[in-house]
C-alpha cells in the first residue's frame, strides 16, 4: 500500500470511529462547537509544546488529538448541511493553491518574506474579507501573538514596521521606570520585544512558556 493510499485508509477510519463516537457517546452527542473548541485550542497549544521540544513521539500523539478535532468540528458542519470533511480538505487546497502563486502560477518569489508579502496581499482582496491591513485578526489570540500578527500584516502591506535594534529595547527600557504612564510604556517594551523576536524568527509566546518552565524548574530543584 503507497503512502497516500495507507494515509487514506487511516483517514477514513478515523472518520468512521468519529461518526460512531458521534452517535453513541453521551458527551459526544452533547458537544457543540462552542463547547468543542476550548479543547481544539488547548491541544493545539500541546502540539506547540511537542515541536518546541523536539519530541516526535508526543509530536505524533498531539497531531492525531488536533486532526481529530478537525474531523469532530466538520462532522458537526455535516449535520446540519452546512460543509464536510471533503468541502474543508477541497477549501483548504484551493486557498494554498491560490495563495502560493510563485508555486501554482507565475508570480515570482526568492524570499520567505516575499512569500509572506505575497500571502497577506492575496489575503486581503479574497472576496469576504473584512477590509483593511488588519482585517480578520482574531480579539481572542494570546497578546503575544496578536502583536506579532498586527506587525506582520503592517510590515507585508508597507505601512509601517517597528524598530527592533537592541539600542531600542533598551530605550524603552531605560525610559520605562521614571514613565509617567507604566502602563503604557510597558506595553511599548512588550511590543518592541516581539518585534525583535520576529527579526529573529523565535515565537514570542513559546519563547515566553519555556523561559516559565525553565523558571519552574529551578524554583523546583531549590525547594
Amino acid at each position: 500500500m503507497s503512502g497516500a493510499d495507507a494515509a487514506g485508509a487511516a483517514v477514513a477510519r478515523l472518520d468512521a470511529i468519529a461518526r460512531r463516537l458521534r452517535r453513541e457517546c453521551p458527551w459526544d452527542r452533547e458537544q457543540t462547537e462552542r463547547t468543542i473548541v476550548p479543547h481544539t485550542v488547548e491541544e493545539a497549544y500541546e502540539l506547540a509544546d511537542a515541536a518546541q521540544r523536539g519530541d516526535d513521539a508526543k509530536l505524533l500523539d498531539e497531531l492525531g488529538d488536533v486532526l481529530f478535532q478537525v474531523h469532530f468540528l466538520s462532522l458537526l458542519l455535516e449535520e446540519r448541511a452546512a460543509g464536510s470533511l471533503a468541502d474543508v480538505a477541497d477549501h483548504c487546497a484551493e486557498k494554498l493553491i491560490r495563495r502560493h502563486p510563485h508555486i501554482f502560477g507565475e508570480t515570482r518569489a526568492g524570499t520567505a518574506a516575499e512569500v509572506l508579502r505575497n500571502w497577506d496581499q492575496i489575503k486581503r482582496s479574497e472576496e469576504g474579507r473584512e477590509p483593511g491591513i488588519f482585517g480578520e485578526i482574531p480579539e481572542t489570540l494570546p497578546a503575544l501573538l496578536h502583536a506579532r500578527k498586527v506587525q506582520r500584516r503592517a510590515d507585508s502591506s508597507g505601512a509601517g514596521s517597528v524598530d527592533c535594534t537592541l539600542s531600542a529595547v533598551s530605550e524603552r527600557l531605560a525610559a520605562l521606570e521614571s514613565a509617567p504612564d507604566q502602563f503604557g510604556a510597558l506595553g511599548d517594551v512588550l511590543f518592541v520585544l516581539v518585534a525583535l523576536a520576529r527579526r529573529l524568527r523565535i515565537d514570542p509566546e513559546l519563547a515566553l512558556r519555556a523561559a516559565s518552565k525553565r523558571f519552574q524548574e529551578r524554583v523546583l530543584d531549590r525547594a
